[in-house]
């Protein structure tokens, strides 16, 4: 069996799922194809943190990820021009939720040498697999646990310092013939005074599991533990004041996936979590304004594939989610929902002499228990070609709906005053989107080219108004999107090779006219160009680096350039003499850009570290 290669656009990753039966979910393609490995980013570790699972996003061609302080601290995840309640963050086959607002959707408290991905899934593959995200998911699967460990130590400037210990151990079980046993678990903290003034953060993550796996199955039970504490100039709010947040997630996660018959799979995830957020508006005067939020969310998730015959296969997905939450700031007339969603997606396959023609239309069916149910479209054509040297190409055309609800605060708060002013009248968000799409693989290098076009309607966004004492309202908003996305990878004997290109363009419609700037709808790049690189020039030595140019829109709130250049280098140093062991030197934010991610937030500063792994 062969592992269907890691595609990059997120157009031509979901897509092609039509004909290599949902990778996500299963390991195994009826197609004999190439291995072309095409990582979107060129390093693959933070500097200013220990890792996470979106680490390194804010190079990824795929997102465009808008972080407060730095992606660990807040990140906000985007994806083609969405914002970041637009997008969702899946385990398996649940997707995390918060109730309180999308803000803390990337708080995932799971060590990223669990899982793989991040795969990004958009259009249709987002409508089958995605919850409660109308735009793109994140989509993570359960590694397999394989004996081994590290322990890594650093420091660097800004009172840096950084500890983590990761160790596994997998065994053959006498009792279950073919099956093994395996355990795992890390715990990472780190913590500094921040690369600007009232910057500072301190983290740790605790995360362990318990792997029984097989063949043709794999269960996993999960439990992680996060906490956090960070400040930043202008947090969430545009008046020049200290504001910082403490934050502790916990997750129990259980897991298992099978494989059965031929080209047939499934997966259920089961997930409890907790949130607890204190914010706090001034840090030199707390009394001033502070807020306590406590989320609590159930969820069930069923997802995968049954092929019928070699022609036919129905593709499917299915999730329950019940969330509530206590705040000191919610009005209390809106703290409890129930979600459910069913996605049906039949497929079928005509086998051409060197080529699949692959139709795929189906349905989704979104409700709550406080919202108006929706059933959305779902469809696609995908031809793939495959030569006889081994090279392929992949053509597909699509269209898929999606919707989703809005979050706690921007429902369930005052809606006369306040520093977030919240919205009664929201509807449910939908969306469509419409793509083409072509994928080359040739030997040595990779291309993906996509170009969409998306039609949002009730987009909550939040904005702001230069008269009113309010930081940001809740407003809905219409956005027609228009897209392009390009991203070529290529292998040398010695160094890889990553280089994209997007172009986005927007037209929206607010209808009302006391709206001076947007803080998420209309942030976003017109053009933005990635360019990462991998050198190996002796076995000693290896150069990452990373390099992101964007010209953003113009926002009345941004303070500053519209341009900006982000660059992170990386060496790896691995002395003969002590063997297991590496050294790294790091750099993030090279040129101490002072962009904006956030309009009215400062931007990050440079940070330099010095690292030390041992492993076995």
């Amino acid at each position: 069996m062969n592992r269907t290669p890691h595609l990059i656009i997120p157009a031509i990753l979901c897509s092609v799922t039509a004909f290599a039966n949902a990778n996500t979910l299963s390991d195994e393609s009826p197609i004999e194809k190439i291995t072309v490995e095409a990582s979107p980013t060129a390093n693959k570790l933070p500097v200013g943190t220990f890792d996470s699972p979106i680490s390194n996003l804010e190079y990824d061609p795929r997102v465009d990820l808008q972080s407060r302080n730095m992606a660990e601290a807040q990140a906000d995840v985007t994806i083609r021009g969405g914002i970041f309640e637009n997008t969702g963050f899946r385990v398996g086959s649940a997707t995390l939720l918060d109730p309180q607002s999308g803000h803390y959707f990337a708080e995932i408290p799971i060590a990223p040498q669990m899982l793989s991905g991040p795969d990004v899934l958009t259009g249709a593959d987002n409508a089958l697999y995605g919850m409660n995200s109308s735009v793109g998911t994140v989509s993570f699967g359960w590694k397999p646990i394989i004996t081994g460990g590290s322990v890594s130590l650093g420091t660097g400037t800004n009172d840096f310092n950084l500890q983590s210990i990761h160790a596994a151990k997998n065994t053959q079980l006498d009792s279950l013939v073919n099956y093994t046993l395996g355990f795992e678990g890390e715990y990472s903290h780190s913590q500094s005074d921040g690369t600007i003034d009232n910057g500072d953060h301190d983290f740790s993550r605790a995360s362990a599991r318990v792997q029984l796996a097989s063949e043709h199955s794999q269960t996993d039970l999960f439990f992680g533990s996060q906490d956090k504490f960070f400040g930043w100039p202008n947090l969430y709010t545009p008046f020049g004041v200290n504001e910082t947040e403490d934050l502790e997630t916990r997750l129990w996660m259980l897991n298992h996936k099978q494989n059965y018959a031929n080209d047939s799979n499934f997966e259920v995830s089961a997930y409890y979590r907790t949130h607890d957020d204190h914010y706090i508006y001034s840090r030199e005067n707390p009394s001033a304004f502070e807020a306590f939020h406590k989320s609590e969310v159930k969820s069930l998730g069923l997802s995968g594939r049954h092929a019928q015959s070699d022609a036919l296969a129905i593709n499917y997905s299915a999730q329950f989610i019940d969330d509530s939450i206590e705040s000191t700031t919610l009005e209390n007339n809106f703290t409890s929902r129930k979600y459910y969603k069913l996605s049906i997606l039949p497929e079928y396959t005509i086998a051409l002499k060197n080529q699949q023609l692959t139709f795929r239309l189906g349905a989704a069916y979104d409700d709550t228990n406080r919202d108006d149910a929706e059933v959305s479209a779902i469809g696609d054509i995908t031809l793939n070609t495959q030569n006889s040297d081994g090279t392929a190409q992949t053509l597909y055309l699509s269209y898929a709906q999606a919707s989703q609800v809005a979050g706690y605060t921007a429902i369930g708060g005052s809606d006369s005053g306040g520093l977030f002013r919240s919205n009664y009248n929201l509807e449910r968000e939908t969306t469509s989107n419409l793509e083409l799409g072509l994928l080359l693989e040739e030997q040595s290098w990779q291309l993906n080219s996509a170009i969409f076009y998306r039609k949002d309607n009730n987009l909550t966004d939040w904005t702001f108004n230069f008269d009113s004492t309010s930081a940001r309202f809740a407003n809905p908003v219409d956005i027609d999107t228009a897209g392009v996305e390009f991203l070529a990878t290529k292998h040398f004997d010695t160094a890889k090779l990553i280089a994209s290109y997007t172009y986005l363009h927007k037209s929206e419609n607010y209808g009302a006219a006391d709206i001076d700037a947007s803080f998420y709808a209309l942030n976003f790049p017109d053009h933005r160009l990635t360019l990462g690189a991998v050198y190996n020039p002796t076995d000693i030595l290896e150069f990452r680096i990373d390099n992101e140019w964007r010209t953003q829109h113009k926002n009345a709130l941004r303070n500053g350039n519209d341009n900006a250049l982000f660059t992170q280098l990386t060496l790896k140093i691995t002395p003969p003499q002590l063997s297991n062991l590496f050294i790294t030197l790091a750099a993030d934010n090279l040129w101490d850009e002072s962009f904006e991610e956030i309009p009215g937030t400062p931007g990050r500063g440079k940070q330099y570290t010095l690292s030390a792994t041992y492993s076995w």
